[in-house]
């Protein structure tokens, strides 16, 4: 399947060479944990990948197998035609910058960068060299005299990087980079990771359980729940066109919605709820006929809200009680109900003065057929 479509890719051939190939990777721990299973799926250099998903889904656990800090049960890892999974983390061309920074507290700036070309058995005056070009790719010579608690968080992330980037690796991992910094720095250190990343060209696969983290930063996103990939795309596609309830349900504000099939013409279905909810969907490559279950997904965002209750059809709209006006300043956020089942619609903040104390109130919602989505079973 390809990766706009979603779920788990068929395994990439190591025989194409270039790039990161994990083929049938698992992760079996004793007492019978499965912690990856059968993950496929290929990185390409200078790709910005992020594997996201809830907490216990494998993502970290395929990352530190990767970088050698874990050993498959079964399965390759192919960087550049060359398996990795026999070799140690210090003799494979990967890096792991962890969450929690780990500099040596006593070691200044610069010595913190240094120490792997030491361990390397990197020559002095090639390592501080090598070492100073690494500080000012990060913007930190400046402070290259200084220890570690004499810098701020953002400043110690940057450190974290420097001395990653001073071993040239070929593929940088990331686990939760960002996970220890307060909000307004996440932001920032989002901006110069990603700029960092396109001047440097180098692949980095990244981490994390934050959507809007994932959103903002990747190429493409893999979305993995219970040891195995969910779906793989660009993170348009993740946000608009899940390819499954949990991405769906994991990605936030989207509404779902389970029924039957109760016309079907061509690739255009409708599916009707038990609130007789009615909504049209096109899916060439549905296979459900008329009296199938089906569940599509509508993204809040695409919701369209008409605060006087007027609608032309009974397709592709809903009568809803509005149980909270949520201000969130640069839009609003309607937590409605329909029937017994929760949906949610989001607006332009300017609608807020007309919206606010409405709790209680019914409202009539609509959506576009092109909004719609038939997720997988």
């Amino acid at each position: 399947m390809e990766d706009i479509e979603g779920a788990a890719p068929a395994a990439p051939s190591p025989s194409s060479g270039s790039g990161l190939d994990l083929i049938g990777l698992t992760k079996v721990f004793p007492g019978g944990t499965v912690a990856v299973d059968d993950v496929n799926l290929h990185v390409e250099h200078g790709e910005y990948v992020v594997l996201l998903g809830p907490s216990g889904c494998g993502k970290t656990t395929t990352l530190r197998m990767i970088g050698g800090h874990e050993f498959p049960s079964e399965g390759d890892i192919v960087l550049d035609g060359q398996s990795l999974v026999d070799l140690p983390p210090h003799k494979r061309p990967t890096t792991t910058v962890f969450q929690h920074f780990a500099l040596f507290p006593h070691r200044s700036v610069l010595a913190n960068v240094e120490f792997g070309l030491k361990m390397h058995g990197v020559g002095k005056e090639e390592r501080r060299q090598r070492a100073f070009e690494a500080l000012d790719m990060v913007g930190l010579t400046p402070l290259a005299d200084r220890k570690p608690r004499a810098l701020s968080g953002g400043q110690q992330q940057r450190v974290a990087l420097a001395r990653v980037l001073v071993t040239k690796p070929k593929a940088l991992l990331l686990d939760e980079p960002l996970g220890d910094l307060d909000r307004l720095l996440q932001l920032r250190m989002r901006v110069e990771l990603r700029n960092l990343q396109r001047q440097l060209g180098l692949m980095f696969i990244h981490v994390t359980h934050n959507q809007e983290e994932a959103l903002s930063m990747a190429d493409r996103i893999v979305v993995m729940n219970e040891a195995r990939i969910q779906q793989v795309a660009d993170p348009l596609t993740i946000a608009t066109r899940p390819a499954t309830e949990l991405v769906a349900r994991f990605m936030g504000d989207n509404n779902i919605i389970r029924g039957t099939v109760t016309e079907r013409e061509g690739d255009r279905l409708v599916v009707e709820d038990e609130q007789q909810v009615r909504a049209s969907v096109r899916a060439p490559e549905a296979r459900q006929s008329v009296g199938d279950p089906a569940m599509i997904s509508v993204r809040a965002a695409a919701v369209i809200v008409d605060p006087n209750g007027a609608t032309a059809s009974d397709l592709n709209t809903a009568e809803c009680e509005i149980v909270f006006v949520e201000f969130l300043g640069d839009l609003v956020k309607l937590h409605l109900l329909t029937g017994g089942e929760r949906m949610l619609a989001k607006v332009g903040a300017e609608a807020y003065p007309a919206l606010r104390g409405r709790e209680g109130e019914r409202i009539r919602i609509s959506w576009k057929e092109e909004d719609v989505q038939l997720l997988d079973a």
